[in-house]
Parts: structure tokens; sequence; C-alpha cells
């Protein structure tokens, strides 16, 4: 299960940058991700925190979103970035032959170069 939000205030996500949007991702009872993007156009995240109970998580944040509140997204495709809005993943994880910092997004039914 995957679901974003937007925050009514951005926090502070670092010396110099501003939360703006979150995204859950529960892949199983007790293994919740929450990314952080500091960018409001981010399509992947800057930040991750990690939950064992997807109550504590929205205990924690849902009063901080704004009043559109939690969106469901599609889960990703295999092998994509489960932080990405769009099906971005590491150039050659599908093959078993990771390219560490290389991305490609599929686009058109083609997987092309991302660059962030």
């Amino acid at each position: 299960m995957r679901k974003y939000a937007y925050l009514k205030k951005p926090l502070p996500c670092s010396d110099s940058g501003l939360i703006y949007k979150i995204m859950l991702y529960q892949t199983a009872p007790d293994e919740i991700y929450l990314f952080e993007y500091c960018a409001r156009d981010a399509v992947m995240s800057s930040y991750d925190l990690y939950y064992t109970d997807i109550s504590d998580l929205y205990d924690e944040w849902n009063d901080k979103t704004d009043e559109n509140g939690w969106t469901d997204i599609d889960d990703p495709l295999p092998d994509c970035q489960h932080d990405a809005f769009l099906p971005i993943r590491i150039k050659g994880r599908n093959t078993g032959k990771p390219e560490w910092g290389s991305f490609e997004i599929l686009k058109d039914g083609k997987w092309t170069d991302f660059i962030q």
C-alpha cells in the first residue's frame, strides 16, 4: 500500500530545506516507510523514516497533512524505486547488475535514461 500527502505547512528537512510532501509505503503489517520530499515537484524522496506500526505513523503525521489528507497510489512496478511517483528504477536492477546512481524511467513502454 502506498499513499501520499502534502503538508499544511512545510517542515524543516535539513539546514536549508523543507519537507513539502510525504509518502507512506507499507510492505508488511509491521514494515512501513515514510518518505519525505524536499521539493513540491520532487518525484523521488530526500529522506525516509521507518515505522513498525501504521497507527504510530498516522498519529505523528495526520495533523500535519493538508485538507486533502492521504491519497492512495499504486504500488511501484517490479524493480522500481519505492519512493518514486513515476516508474523509475536503477539501471540494470532488473538483470541483477545494478548500476548504482544511474536511473531509467518507463516512458511510452520503453525504458530510457532518467536524469534527476
